[in-house]
Protein backbone atom coordinates (compact mmCIF):
# COMPACT_ATOMS: atom_id res chain seq x y z
CA UNK A 1 0.00 0.00 0.00
CA UNK A 2 1.56 3.27 -1.14
CA UNK A 3 -0.65 6.30 -0.66
CA UNK A 4 0.69 9.43 -2.36
CA UNK A 5 -1.02 12.81 -2.30
CA UNK A 6 -0.34 15.82 -4.51
CA UNK A 7 -2.18 18.80 -5.97
CA UNK A 8 -4.10 16.53 -8.34
CA UNK A 9 -5.42 14.32 -5.54
CA UNK A 10 -9.09 14.62 -4.68
CA UNK A 11 -8.24 14.84 -0.99
CA UNK A 12 -5.80 17.71 -1.46
CA UNK A 13 -8.20 19.61 -3.70
CA UNK A 14 -10.90 19.23 -1.06
CA UNK A 15 -8.54 20.44 1.68
CA UNK A 16 -7.45 23.44 -0.39
CA UNK A 17 -11.07 24.41 -1.02
CA UNK A 18 -11.92 24.11 2.67
CA UNK A 19 -8.76 25.85 3.93
CA UNK A 20 -6.67 27.85 1.43
CA UNK A 21 -3.75 27.77 3.86
CA UNK A 22 -3.47 24.01 3.33
CA UNK A 23 -3.65 24.61 -0.41
CA UNK A 24 -0.71 27.02 -0.21
CA UNK A 25 1.20 24.55 1.91
CA UNK A 26 0.55 21.75 -0.57
CA UNK A 27 1.88 23.89 -3.41
CA UNK A 28 5.01 24.70 -1.42
CA UNK A 29 5.65 21.19 -0.09
CA UNK A 30 4.82 19.11 -3.14
CA UNK A 31 3.76 15.47 -2.93
CA UNK A 32 3.52 13.64 0.40
CA UNK A 33 2.97 9.97 1.17
CA UNK A 34 2.67 7.51 4.02
CA UNK A 35 5.40 5.23 2.74
CA UNK A 36 4.81 1.62 1.87
CA UNK A 37 2.28 0.87 4.59
CA UNK A 38 4.17 -0.85 7.42
CA UNK A 39 2.81 -4.10 8.76
CA UNK A 40 1.17 -4.04 12.17
CA UNK A 41 4.10 -5.29 14.25
CA UNK A 42 6.67 -3.09 12.50
CA UNK A 43 4.48 0.00 12.76
CA UNK A 44 3.78 -0.40 16.47
CA UNK A 45 7.30 -1.55 17.33
CA UNK A 46 8.85 1.40 15.55
CA UNK A 47 6.48 3.81 17.26
CA UNK A 48 7.32 2.34 20.68
CA UNK A 49 11.03 2.60 19.89
CA UNK A 50 10.70 6.28 18.99
CA UNK A 51 8.68 7.41 21.98
CA UNK A 52 10.17 10.51 23.67
CA UNK A 53 13.22 10.44 21.41
CA UNK A 54 14.43 12.73 18.65
CA UNK A 55 13.88 11.51 15.11
CA UNK A 56 17.62 10.91 14.73
CA UNK A 57 17.95 8.91 17.95
CA UNK A 58 14.86 6.84 17.15
CA UNK A 59 16.16 6.07 13.66
CA UNK A 60 19.53 5.04 15.05
CA UNK A 61 18.06 2.59 17.57
CA UNK A 62 15.59 1.19 15.06
CA UNK A 63 18.45 0.69 12.63
CA UNK A 64 20.30 -1.36 15.25
CA UNK A 65 17.23 -3.54 15.75
CA UNK A 66 16.94 -4.05 11.99
CA UNK A 67 20.65 -4.93 11.75
CA UNK A 68 20.17 -7.49 14.50
CA UNK A 69 17.11 -8.99 12.84
CA UNK A 70 15.00 -8.00 15.85
CA UNK A 71 11.97 -6.72 14.00
CA UNK A 72 9.60 -9.68 14.19
CA UNK A 73 7.60 -10.96 17.16
CA UNK A 74 9.48 -14.26 17.19
CA UNK A 75 12.89 -12.56 17.09
CA UNK A 76 12.03 -10.12 19.87
CA UNK A 77 10.94 -12.87 22.24
CA UNK A 78 13.86 -15.13 21.33
CA UNK A 79 16.38 -12.33 21.90
CA UNK A 80 15.23 -11.41 25.37
CA UNK A 81 15.48 -8.07 27.19
CA UNK A 82 19.28 -7.94 27.52
CA UNK A 83 19.82 -8.15 23.77
CA UNK A 84 17.16 -5.51 23.14
CA UNK A 85 18.74 -3.20 25.69
CA UNK A 86 22.15 -3.76 24.09
CA UNK A 87 20.66 -2.35 20.89
CA UNK A 88 19.71 0.86 22.70
CA UNK A 89 16.24 0.27 24.10
CA UNK A 90 15.43 1.20 27.66
CA UNK A 91 14.37 -1.52 30.07
CA UNK A 92 10.75 -0.30 29.79
CA UNK A 93 10.75 -0.27 25.99
CA UNK A 94 12.26 -3.74 25.84
CA UNK A 95 9.37 -4.93 28.01
CA UNK A 96 6.87 -3.08 25.81
CA UNK A 97 8.20 -4.74 22.65
CA UNK A 98 8.00 -8.13 24.32
CA UNK A 99 4.39 -7.49 25.34
CA UNK A 100 3.57 -6.41 21.78
CA UNK A 101 5.20 -9.54 20.38
CA UNK A 102 3.23 -11.72 22.79
CA UNK A 103 -0.07 -10.06 21.85
CA UNK A 104 0.66 -10.69 18.16
CA UNK A 105 1.77 -14.28 18.52
CA UNK A 106 -1.08 -15.37 20.77
CA UNK A 107 -3.66 -13.76 18.48
CA UNK A 108 -4.93 -11.07 20.80
CA UNK A 109 -3.74 -8.52 18.22
CA UNK A 110 -4.44 -9.31 14.58
CA UNK A 111 -3.71 -7.05 11.63
CA UNK A 112 -6.54 -8.63 9.65
CA UNK A 113 -9.03 -8.10 12.49
CA UNK A 114 -7.94 -4.51 13.13
CA UNK A 115 -8.59 -3.57 9.52
CA UNK A 116 -12.29 -4.37 10.01
CA UNK A 117 -12.66 -1.97 12.98
CA UNK A 118 -13.39 1.74 13.04
CA UNK A 119 -10.70 4.16 14.25
CA UNK A 120 -11.85 4.34 17.88
CA UNK A 121 -12.08 0.57 18.14
CA UNK A 122 -8.57 0.19 16.72
CA UNK A 123 -7.25 2.63 19.32
CA UNK A 124 -8.99 0.68 22.08
CA UNK A 125 -7.47 -2.60 20.90
CA UNK A 126 -3.86 -1.53 20.35
CA UNK A 127 -3.66 0.47 23.58
CA UNK A 128 -4.15 -2.79 25.47
CA UNK A 129 -0.47 -3.39 24.74
CA UNK A 130 1.89 -2.03 27.40
CA UNK A 131 3.55 1.17 26.29
CA UNK A 132 1.09 1.85 23.46
CA UNK A 133 -0.81 5.05 24.13
CA UNK A 134 -3.16 7.07 22.02
CA UNK A 135 -0.41 8.82 20.03
CA UNK A 136 1.17 5.51 19.03
CA UNK A 137 -2.26 4.16 18.08
CA UNK A 138 -2.91 7.24 15.93
CA UNK A 139 0.41 6.82 14.12
CA UNK A 140 -0.58 3.21 13.47
CA UNK A 141 -3.92 4.32 12.04
CA UNK A 142 -2.21 6.70 9.62
CA UNK A 143 0.95 4.87 8.59
CA UNK A 144 -0.12 1.24 8.75
CA UNK A 145 -3.86 1.26 8.09
CA UNK A 146 -3.88 4.38 5.88
CA UNK A 147 -6.90 5.87 7.65
CA UNK A 148 -7.69 9.29 6.11
CA UNK A 149 -9.19 11.27 9.00
CA UNK A 150 -6.85 11.06 12.00
CA UNK A 151 -5.54 14.12 13.84
CA UNK A 152 -3.01 13.48 16.62
CA UNK A 153 -3.64 16.37 18.97
CA UNK A 154 -0.72 15.44 21.23
CA UNK A 155 1.89 15.39 18.47
CA UNK A 156 4.47 18.10 19.19
CA UNK A 157 5.45 18.41 15.55
CA UNK A 158 1.88 18.94 14.42
CA UNK A 159 1.32 21.54 17.13
CA UNK A 160 4.44 23.42 16.07
CA UNK A 161 3.58 23.31 12.37
CA UNK A 162 -0.03 24.27 13.06
CA UNK A 163 1.15 27.30 15.02
CA UNK A 164 3.13 28.36 11.97
CA UNK A 165 0.22 27.71 9.60
CA UNK A 166 -2.14 29.68 11.82
CA UNK A 167 0.42 32.51 12.19
CA UNK A 168 0.40 32.25 15.98
CA UNK A 169 4.18 32.73 16.34
CA UNK A 170 4.17 29.80 18.76
CA UNK A 171 3.06 26.22 18.81
CA UNK A 172 -0.68 25.75 18.63
CA UNK A 173 -2.51 24.28 21.56
CA UNK A 174 -4.36 21.01 21.16
CA UNK A 175 -7.63 22.95 21.25
CA UNK A 176 -6.45 25.31 18.51
CA UNK A 177 -5.29 22.41 16.34
CA UNK A 178 -8.60 20.62 16.88
CA UNK A 179 -10.55 23.73 15.90
CA UNK A 180 -8.51 24.26 12.74
CA UNK A 181 -8.86 20.57 11.95
CA UNK A 182 -12.62 20.76 11.75
CA UNK A 183 -12.21 22.34 8.31
CA UNK A 184 -9.96 19.45 7.23
CA UNK A 185 -12.47 16.65 7.79
CA UNK A 186 -12.65 13.99 6.41
CA UNK A 187 -8.98 14.20 5.37
CA UNK A 188 -7.23 15.28 8.56
CA UNK A 189 -4.55 12.61 8.08
CA UNK A 190 -3.61 14.18 4.75
CA UNK A 191 -3.48 17.64 6.32
CA UNK A 192 -1.22 16.16 9.01
CA UNK A 193 1.13 14.78 6.36
CA UNK A 194 1.47 18.27 4.94
CA UNK A 195 2.10 19.79 8.35
CA UNK A 196 4.85 17.24 9.00
CA UNK A 197 6.23 17.98 5.52
CA UNK A 198 6.36 21.67 6.40
CA UNK A 199 8.70 20.76 9.25
CA UNK A 200 10.78 18.25 7.30
CA UNK A 201 11.29 20.59 4.35
CA UNK A 202 12.27 23.61 6.40
CA UNK A 203 9.17 25.69 5.75
CA UNK A 204 8.60 26.20 9.48
CA UNK A 205 11.25 28.52 11.00
CA UNK A 206 13.20 27.02 13.88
Amino acid sequence: MQLVYDLDSHEVRALAAADPRIGELARAAGAVDIGDGRDMFTSLARAITGQQLSTKAASTIWGRLVEGGLVSPQAVLSAGPDELRARGLSRAKAAYLADLATHVLDGRLSDEALRTLDDDAVVAEVTRVKGVGRWTAEMFLIFSLGRPDVLALDDAGLLRAAGWLLELRRSATAAELAEAGEAWRPYRSVASLYLWAALDRGLVPR
